[in-house]
């Protein structure tokens, strides 16, 4: 299974009361898949720098789109651009594939017959095998649902990510804080403006 997967059931699994801005759990999502692919060798960081290599054989449609969309030509891609490339729309991507695979479902007899019903994991060993790594603290996923949004602040007991992971948590944490300043950049922008044309 998937970090990235991991993520993304555990963000529908354990965070119903919390609003996850689809922006900030796009971009851990993103970082998520390139964890996965220095774990399957299918890349390399260089500095700041993603290195693809030889793409072996991922068995996950999602991961074999990140590695097909890899940047191949030097200087290479640094991580940020990819997260922001490769992040753009990732979590409804990803609720689609899993929805399609059955993965996260739909609740049915919902009062609102008109308004879609938020996706809950079904019950599969790969909704075990999140949560199991959740339960864990792994510290990948628990560092990056923290960025995300999906949960507080890591716990002190739990080591931050070794290596390459590190620099890819560290890159997805501010592109996420960089989001947010553009968020709260724009809502001042609406307010003068709702100001202005209201006349205040």
């Amino acid at each position: 299974m998937s970090a990235a997967r991991d993520l993304m059931i555990v963000a529908m699994d354990v965070a119903p009361g919390r609003h996850v801005a689809q922006g900030d759990l796009s971009l851990a999502l993103a970082g998520a898949e390139l964890v996965d692919l220095l774990r399957a060798e299918a890349v390399t960081l260089d500095g700041d720098r993603v290195v693809p290599g030889a793409t072996p054989s991922l068995d996950d449609p999602l991961l074999e789109r990140a590695a097909a969309g890899l940047v191949r030509d030097e200087p290479y891609e640094p991580v940020e651009d990819w997260l922001w490339r490769r992040g753009r729309g990732l979590a409804q991507e990803y609720l689609t594939v899993l929805e399609a695979e059955g993965l996260l479902v739909r609740p049915r007899g919902s009062w609102l017959p008109f308004r879609s019903a938020r996706p809950v994991p079904a019950e599969s060993p790969a909704r075990q095998r999140a949560a199991h790594r959740w339960a864990a603290d792994e510290p990948v996923l628990t560092t990056l649902a923290a960025v995300a949004g999906v949960r507080g602040e890591v716990p002190e007991d739990v080591p931050p990510p070794e290596g390459a992971a590190q620099t890819v948590c560290a890159a997805v944490a501010d592109a996420v804080a960089e989001l947010e300043a553009v968020r709260r950049r724009r809502a001042i922008e609406n307010a003068a403006f709702s100001n202005v044309w209201r006349g205040a």
